[in-house]
């Protein structure tokens, strides 16, 4: 069974930086593709980032501000947040998939708990 866990949420004040990590357990995360999304309070789940190997897409809400990263070694994902925004306050969950790249929820078949970040201005 694959098991998700992130940390790194906080509140921040606007332009602050960030990082996120979601260790995974259970299976090595070269096995699938890793994503990032948020939800903020009345908003639907929206993709933020993805990884699979080379291979990394963005939202272009966060594109040029926030990065992704994976460590093999330690079977974690990373996302840096840089110049955080009062909108990008929101849960944030880490997400697995077998197969490619996706940027819609309903295609990632393992999630995490969640992390608070809160940014304040």
């Amino acid at each position: 069974q694959v098991q998700l866990v992130e940390s790194g949420g906080g509140l921040v004040q606007a332009g602050a930086d960030l990082r996120l990590s979601c260790v995974v357990s259970g299976r090595a995360i070269t096995n699938y593709a890793m994503g990032w999304f948020r939800q903020a309070p009345g908003k639907e789940r929206e993709f933020v980032a993805a990884i699979f190997w080379d291979d990394v897409e963005y939202a272009d809400s966060v594109k040029g501000r926030f990065t992704i990263a994976q460590d093999n070694a330690k079977n974690t994902v990373f996302l840096f947040m840089r110049s955080l925004k009062d909108e990008d306050t929101a849960v944030y969950y880490c997400a697995a998939r077998t197969g490619s790249i996706a940027t819609t929820a309903r295609e990632y078949g393992h999630w995490g708990q969640g992390t608070q970040v809160t940014v304040s201005s």
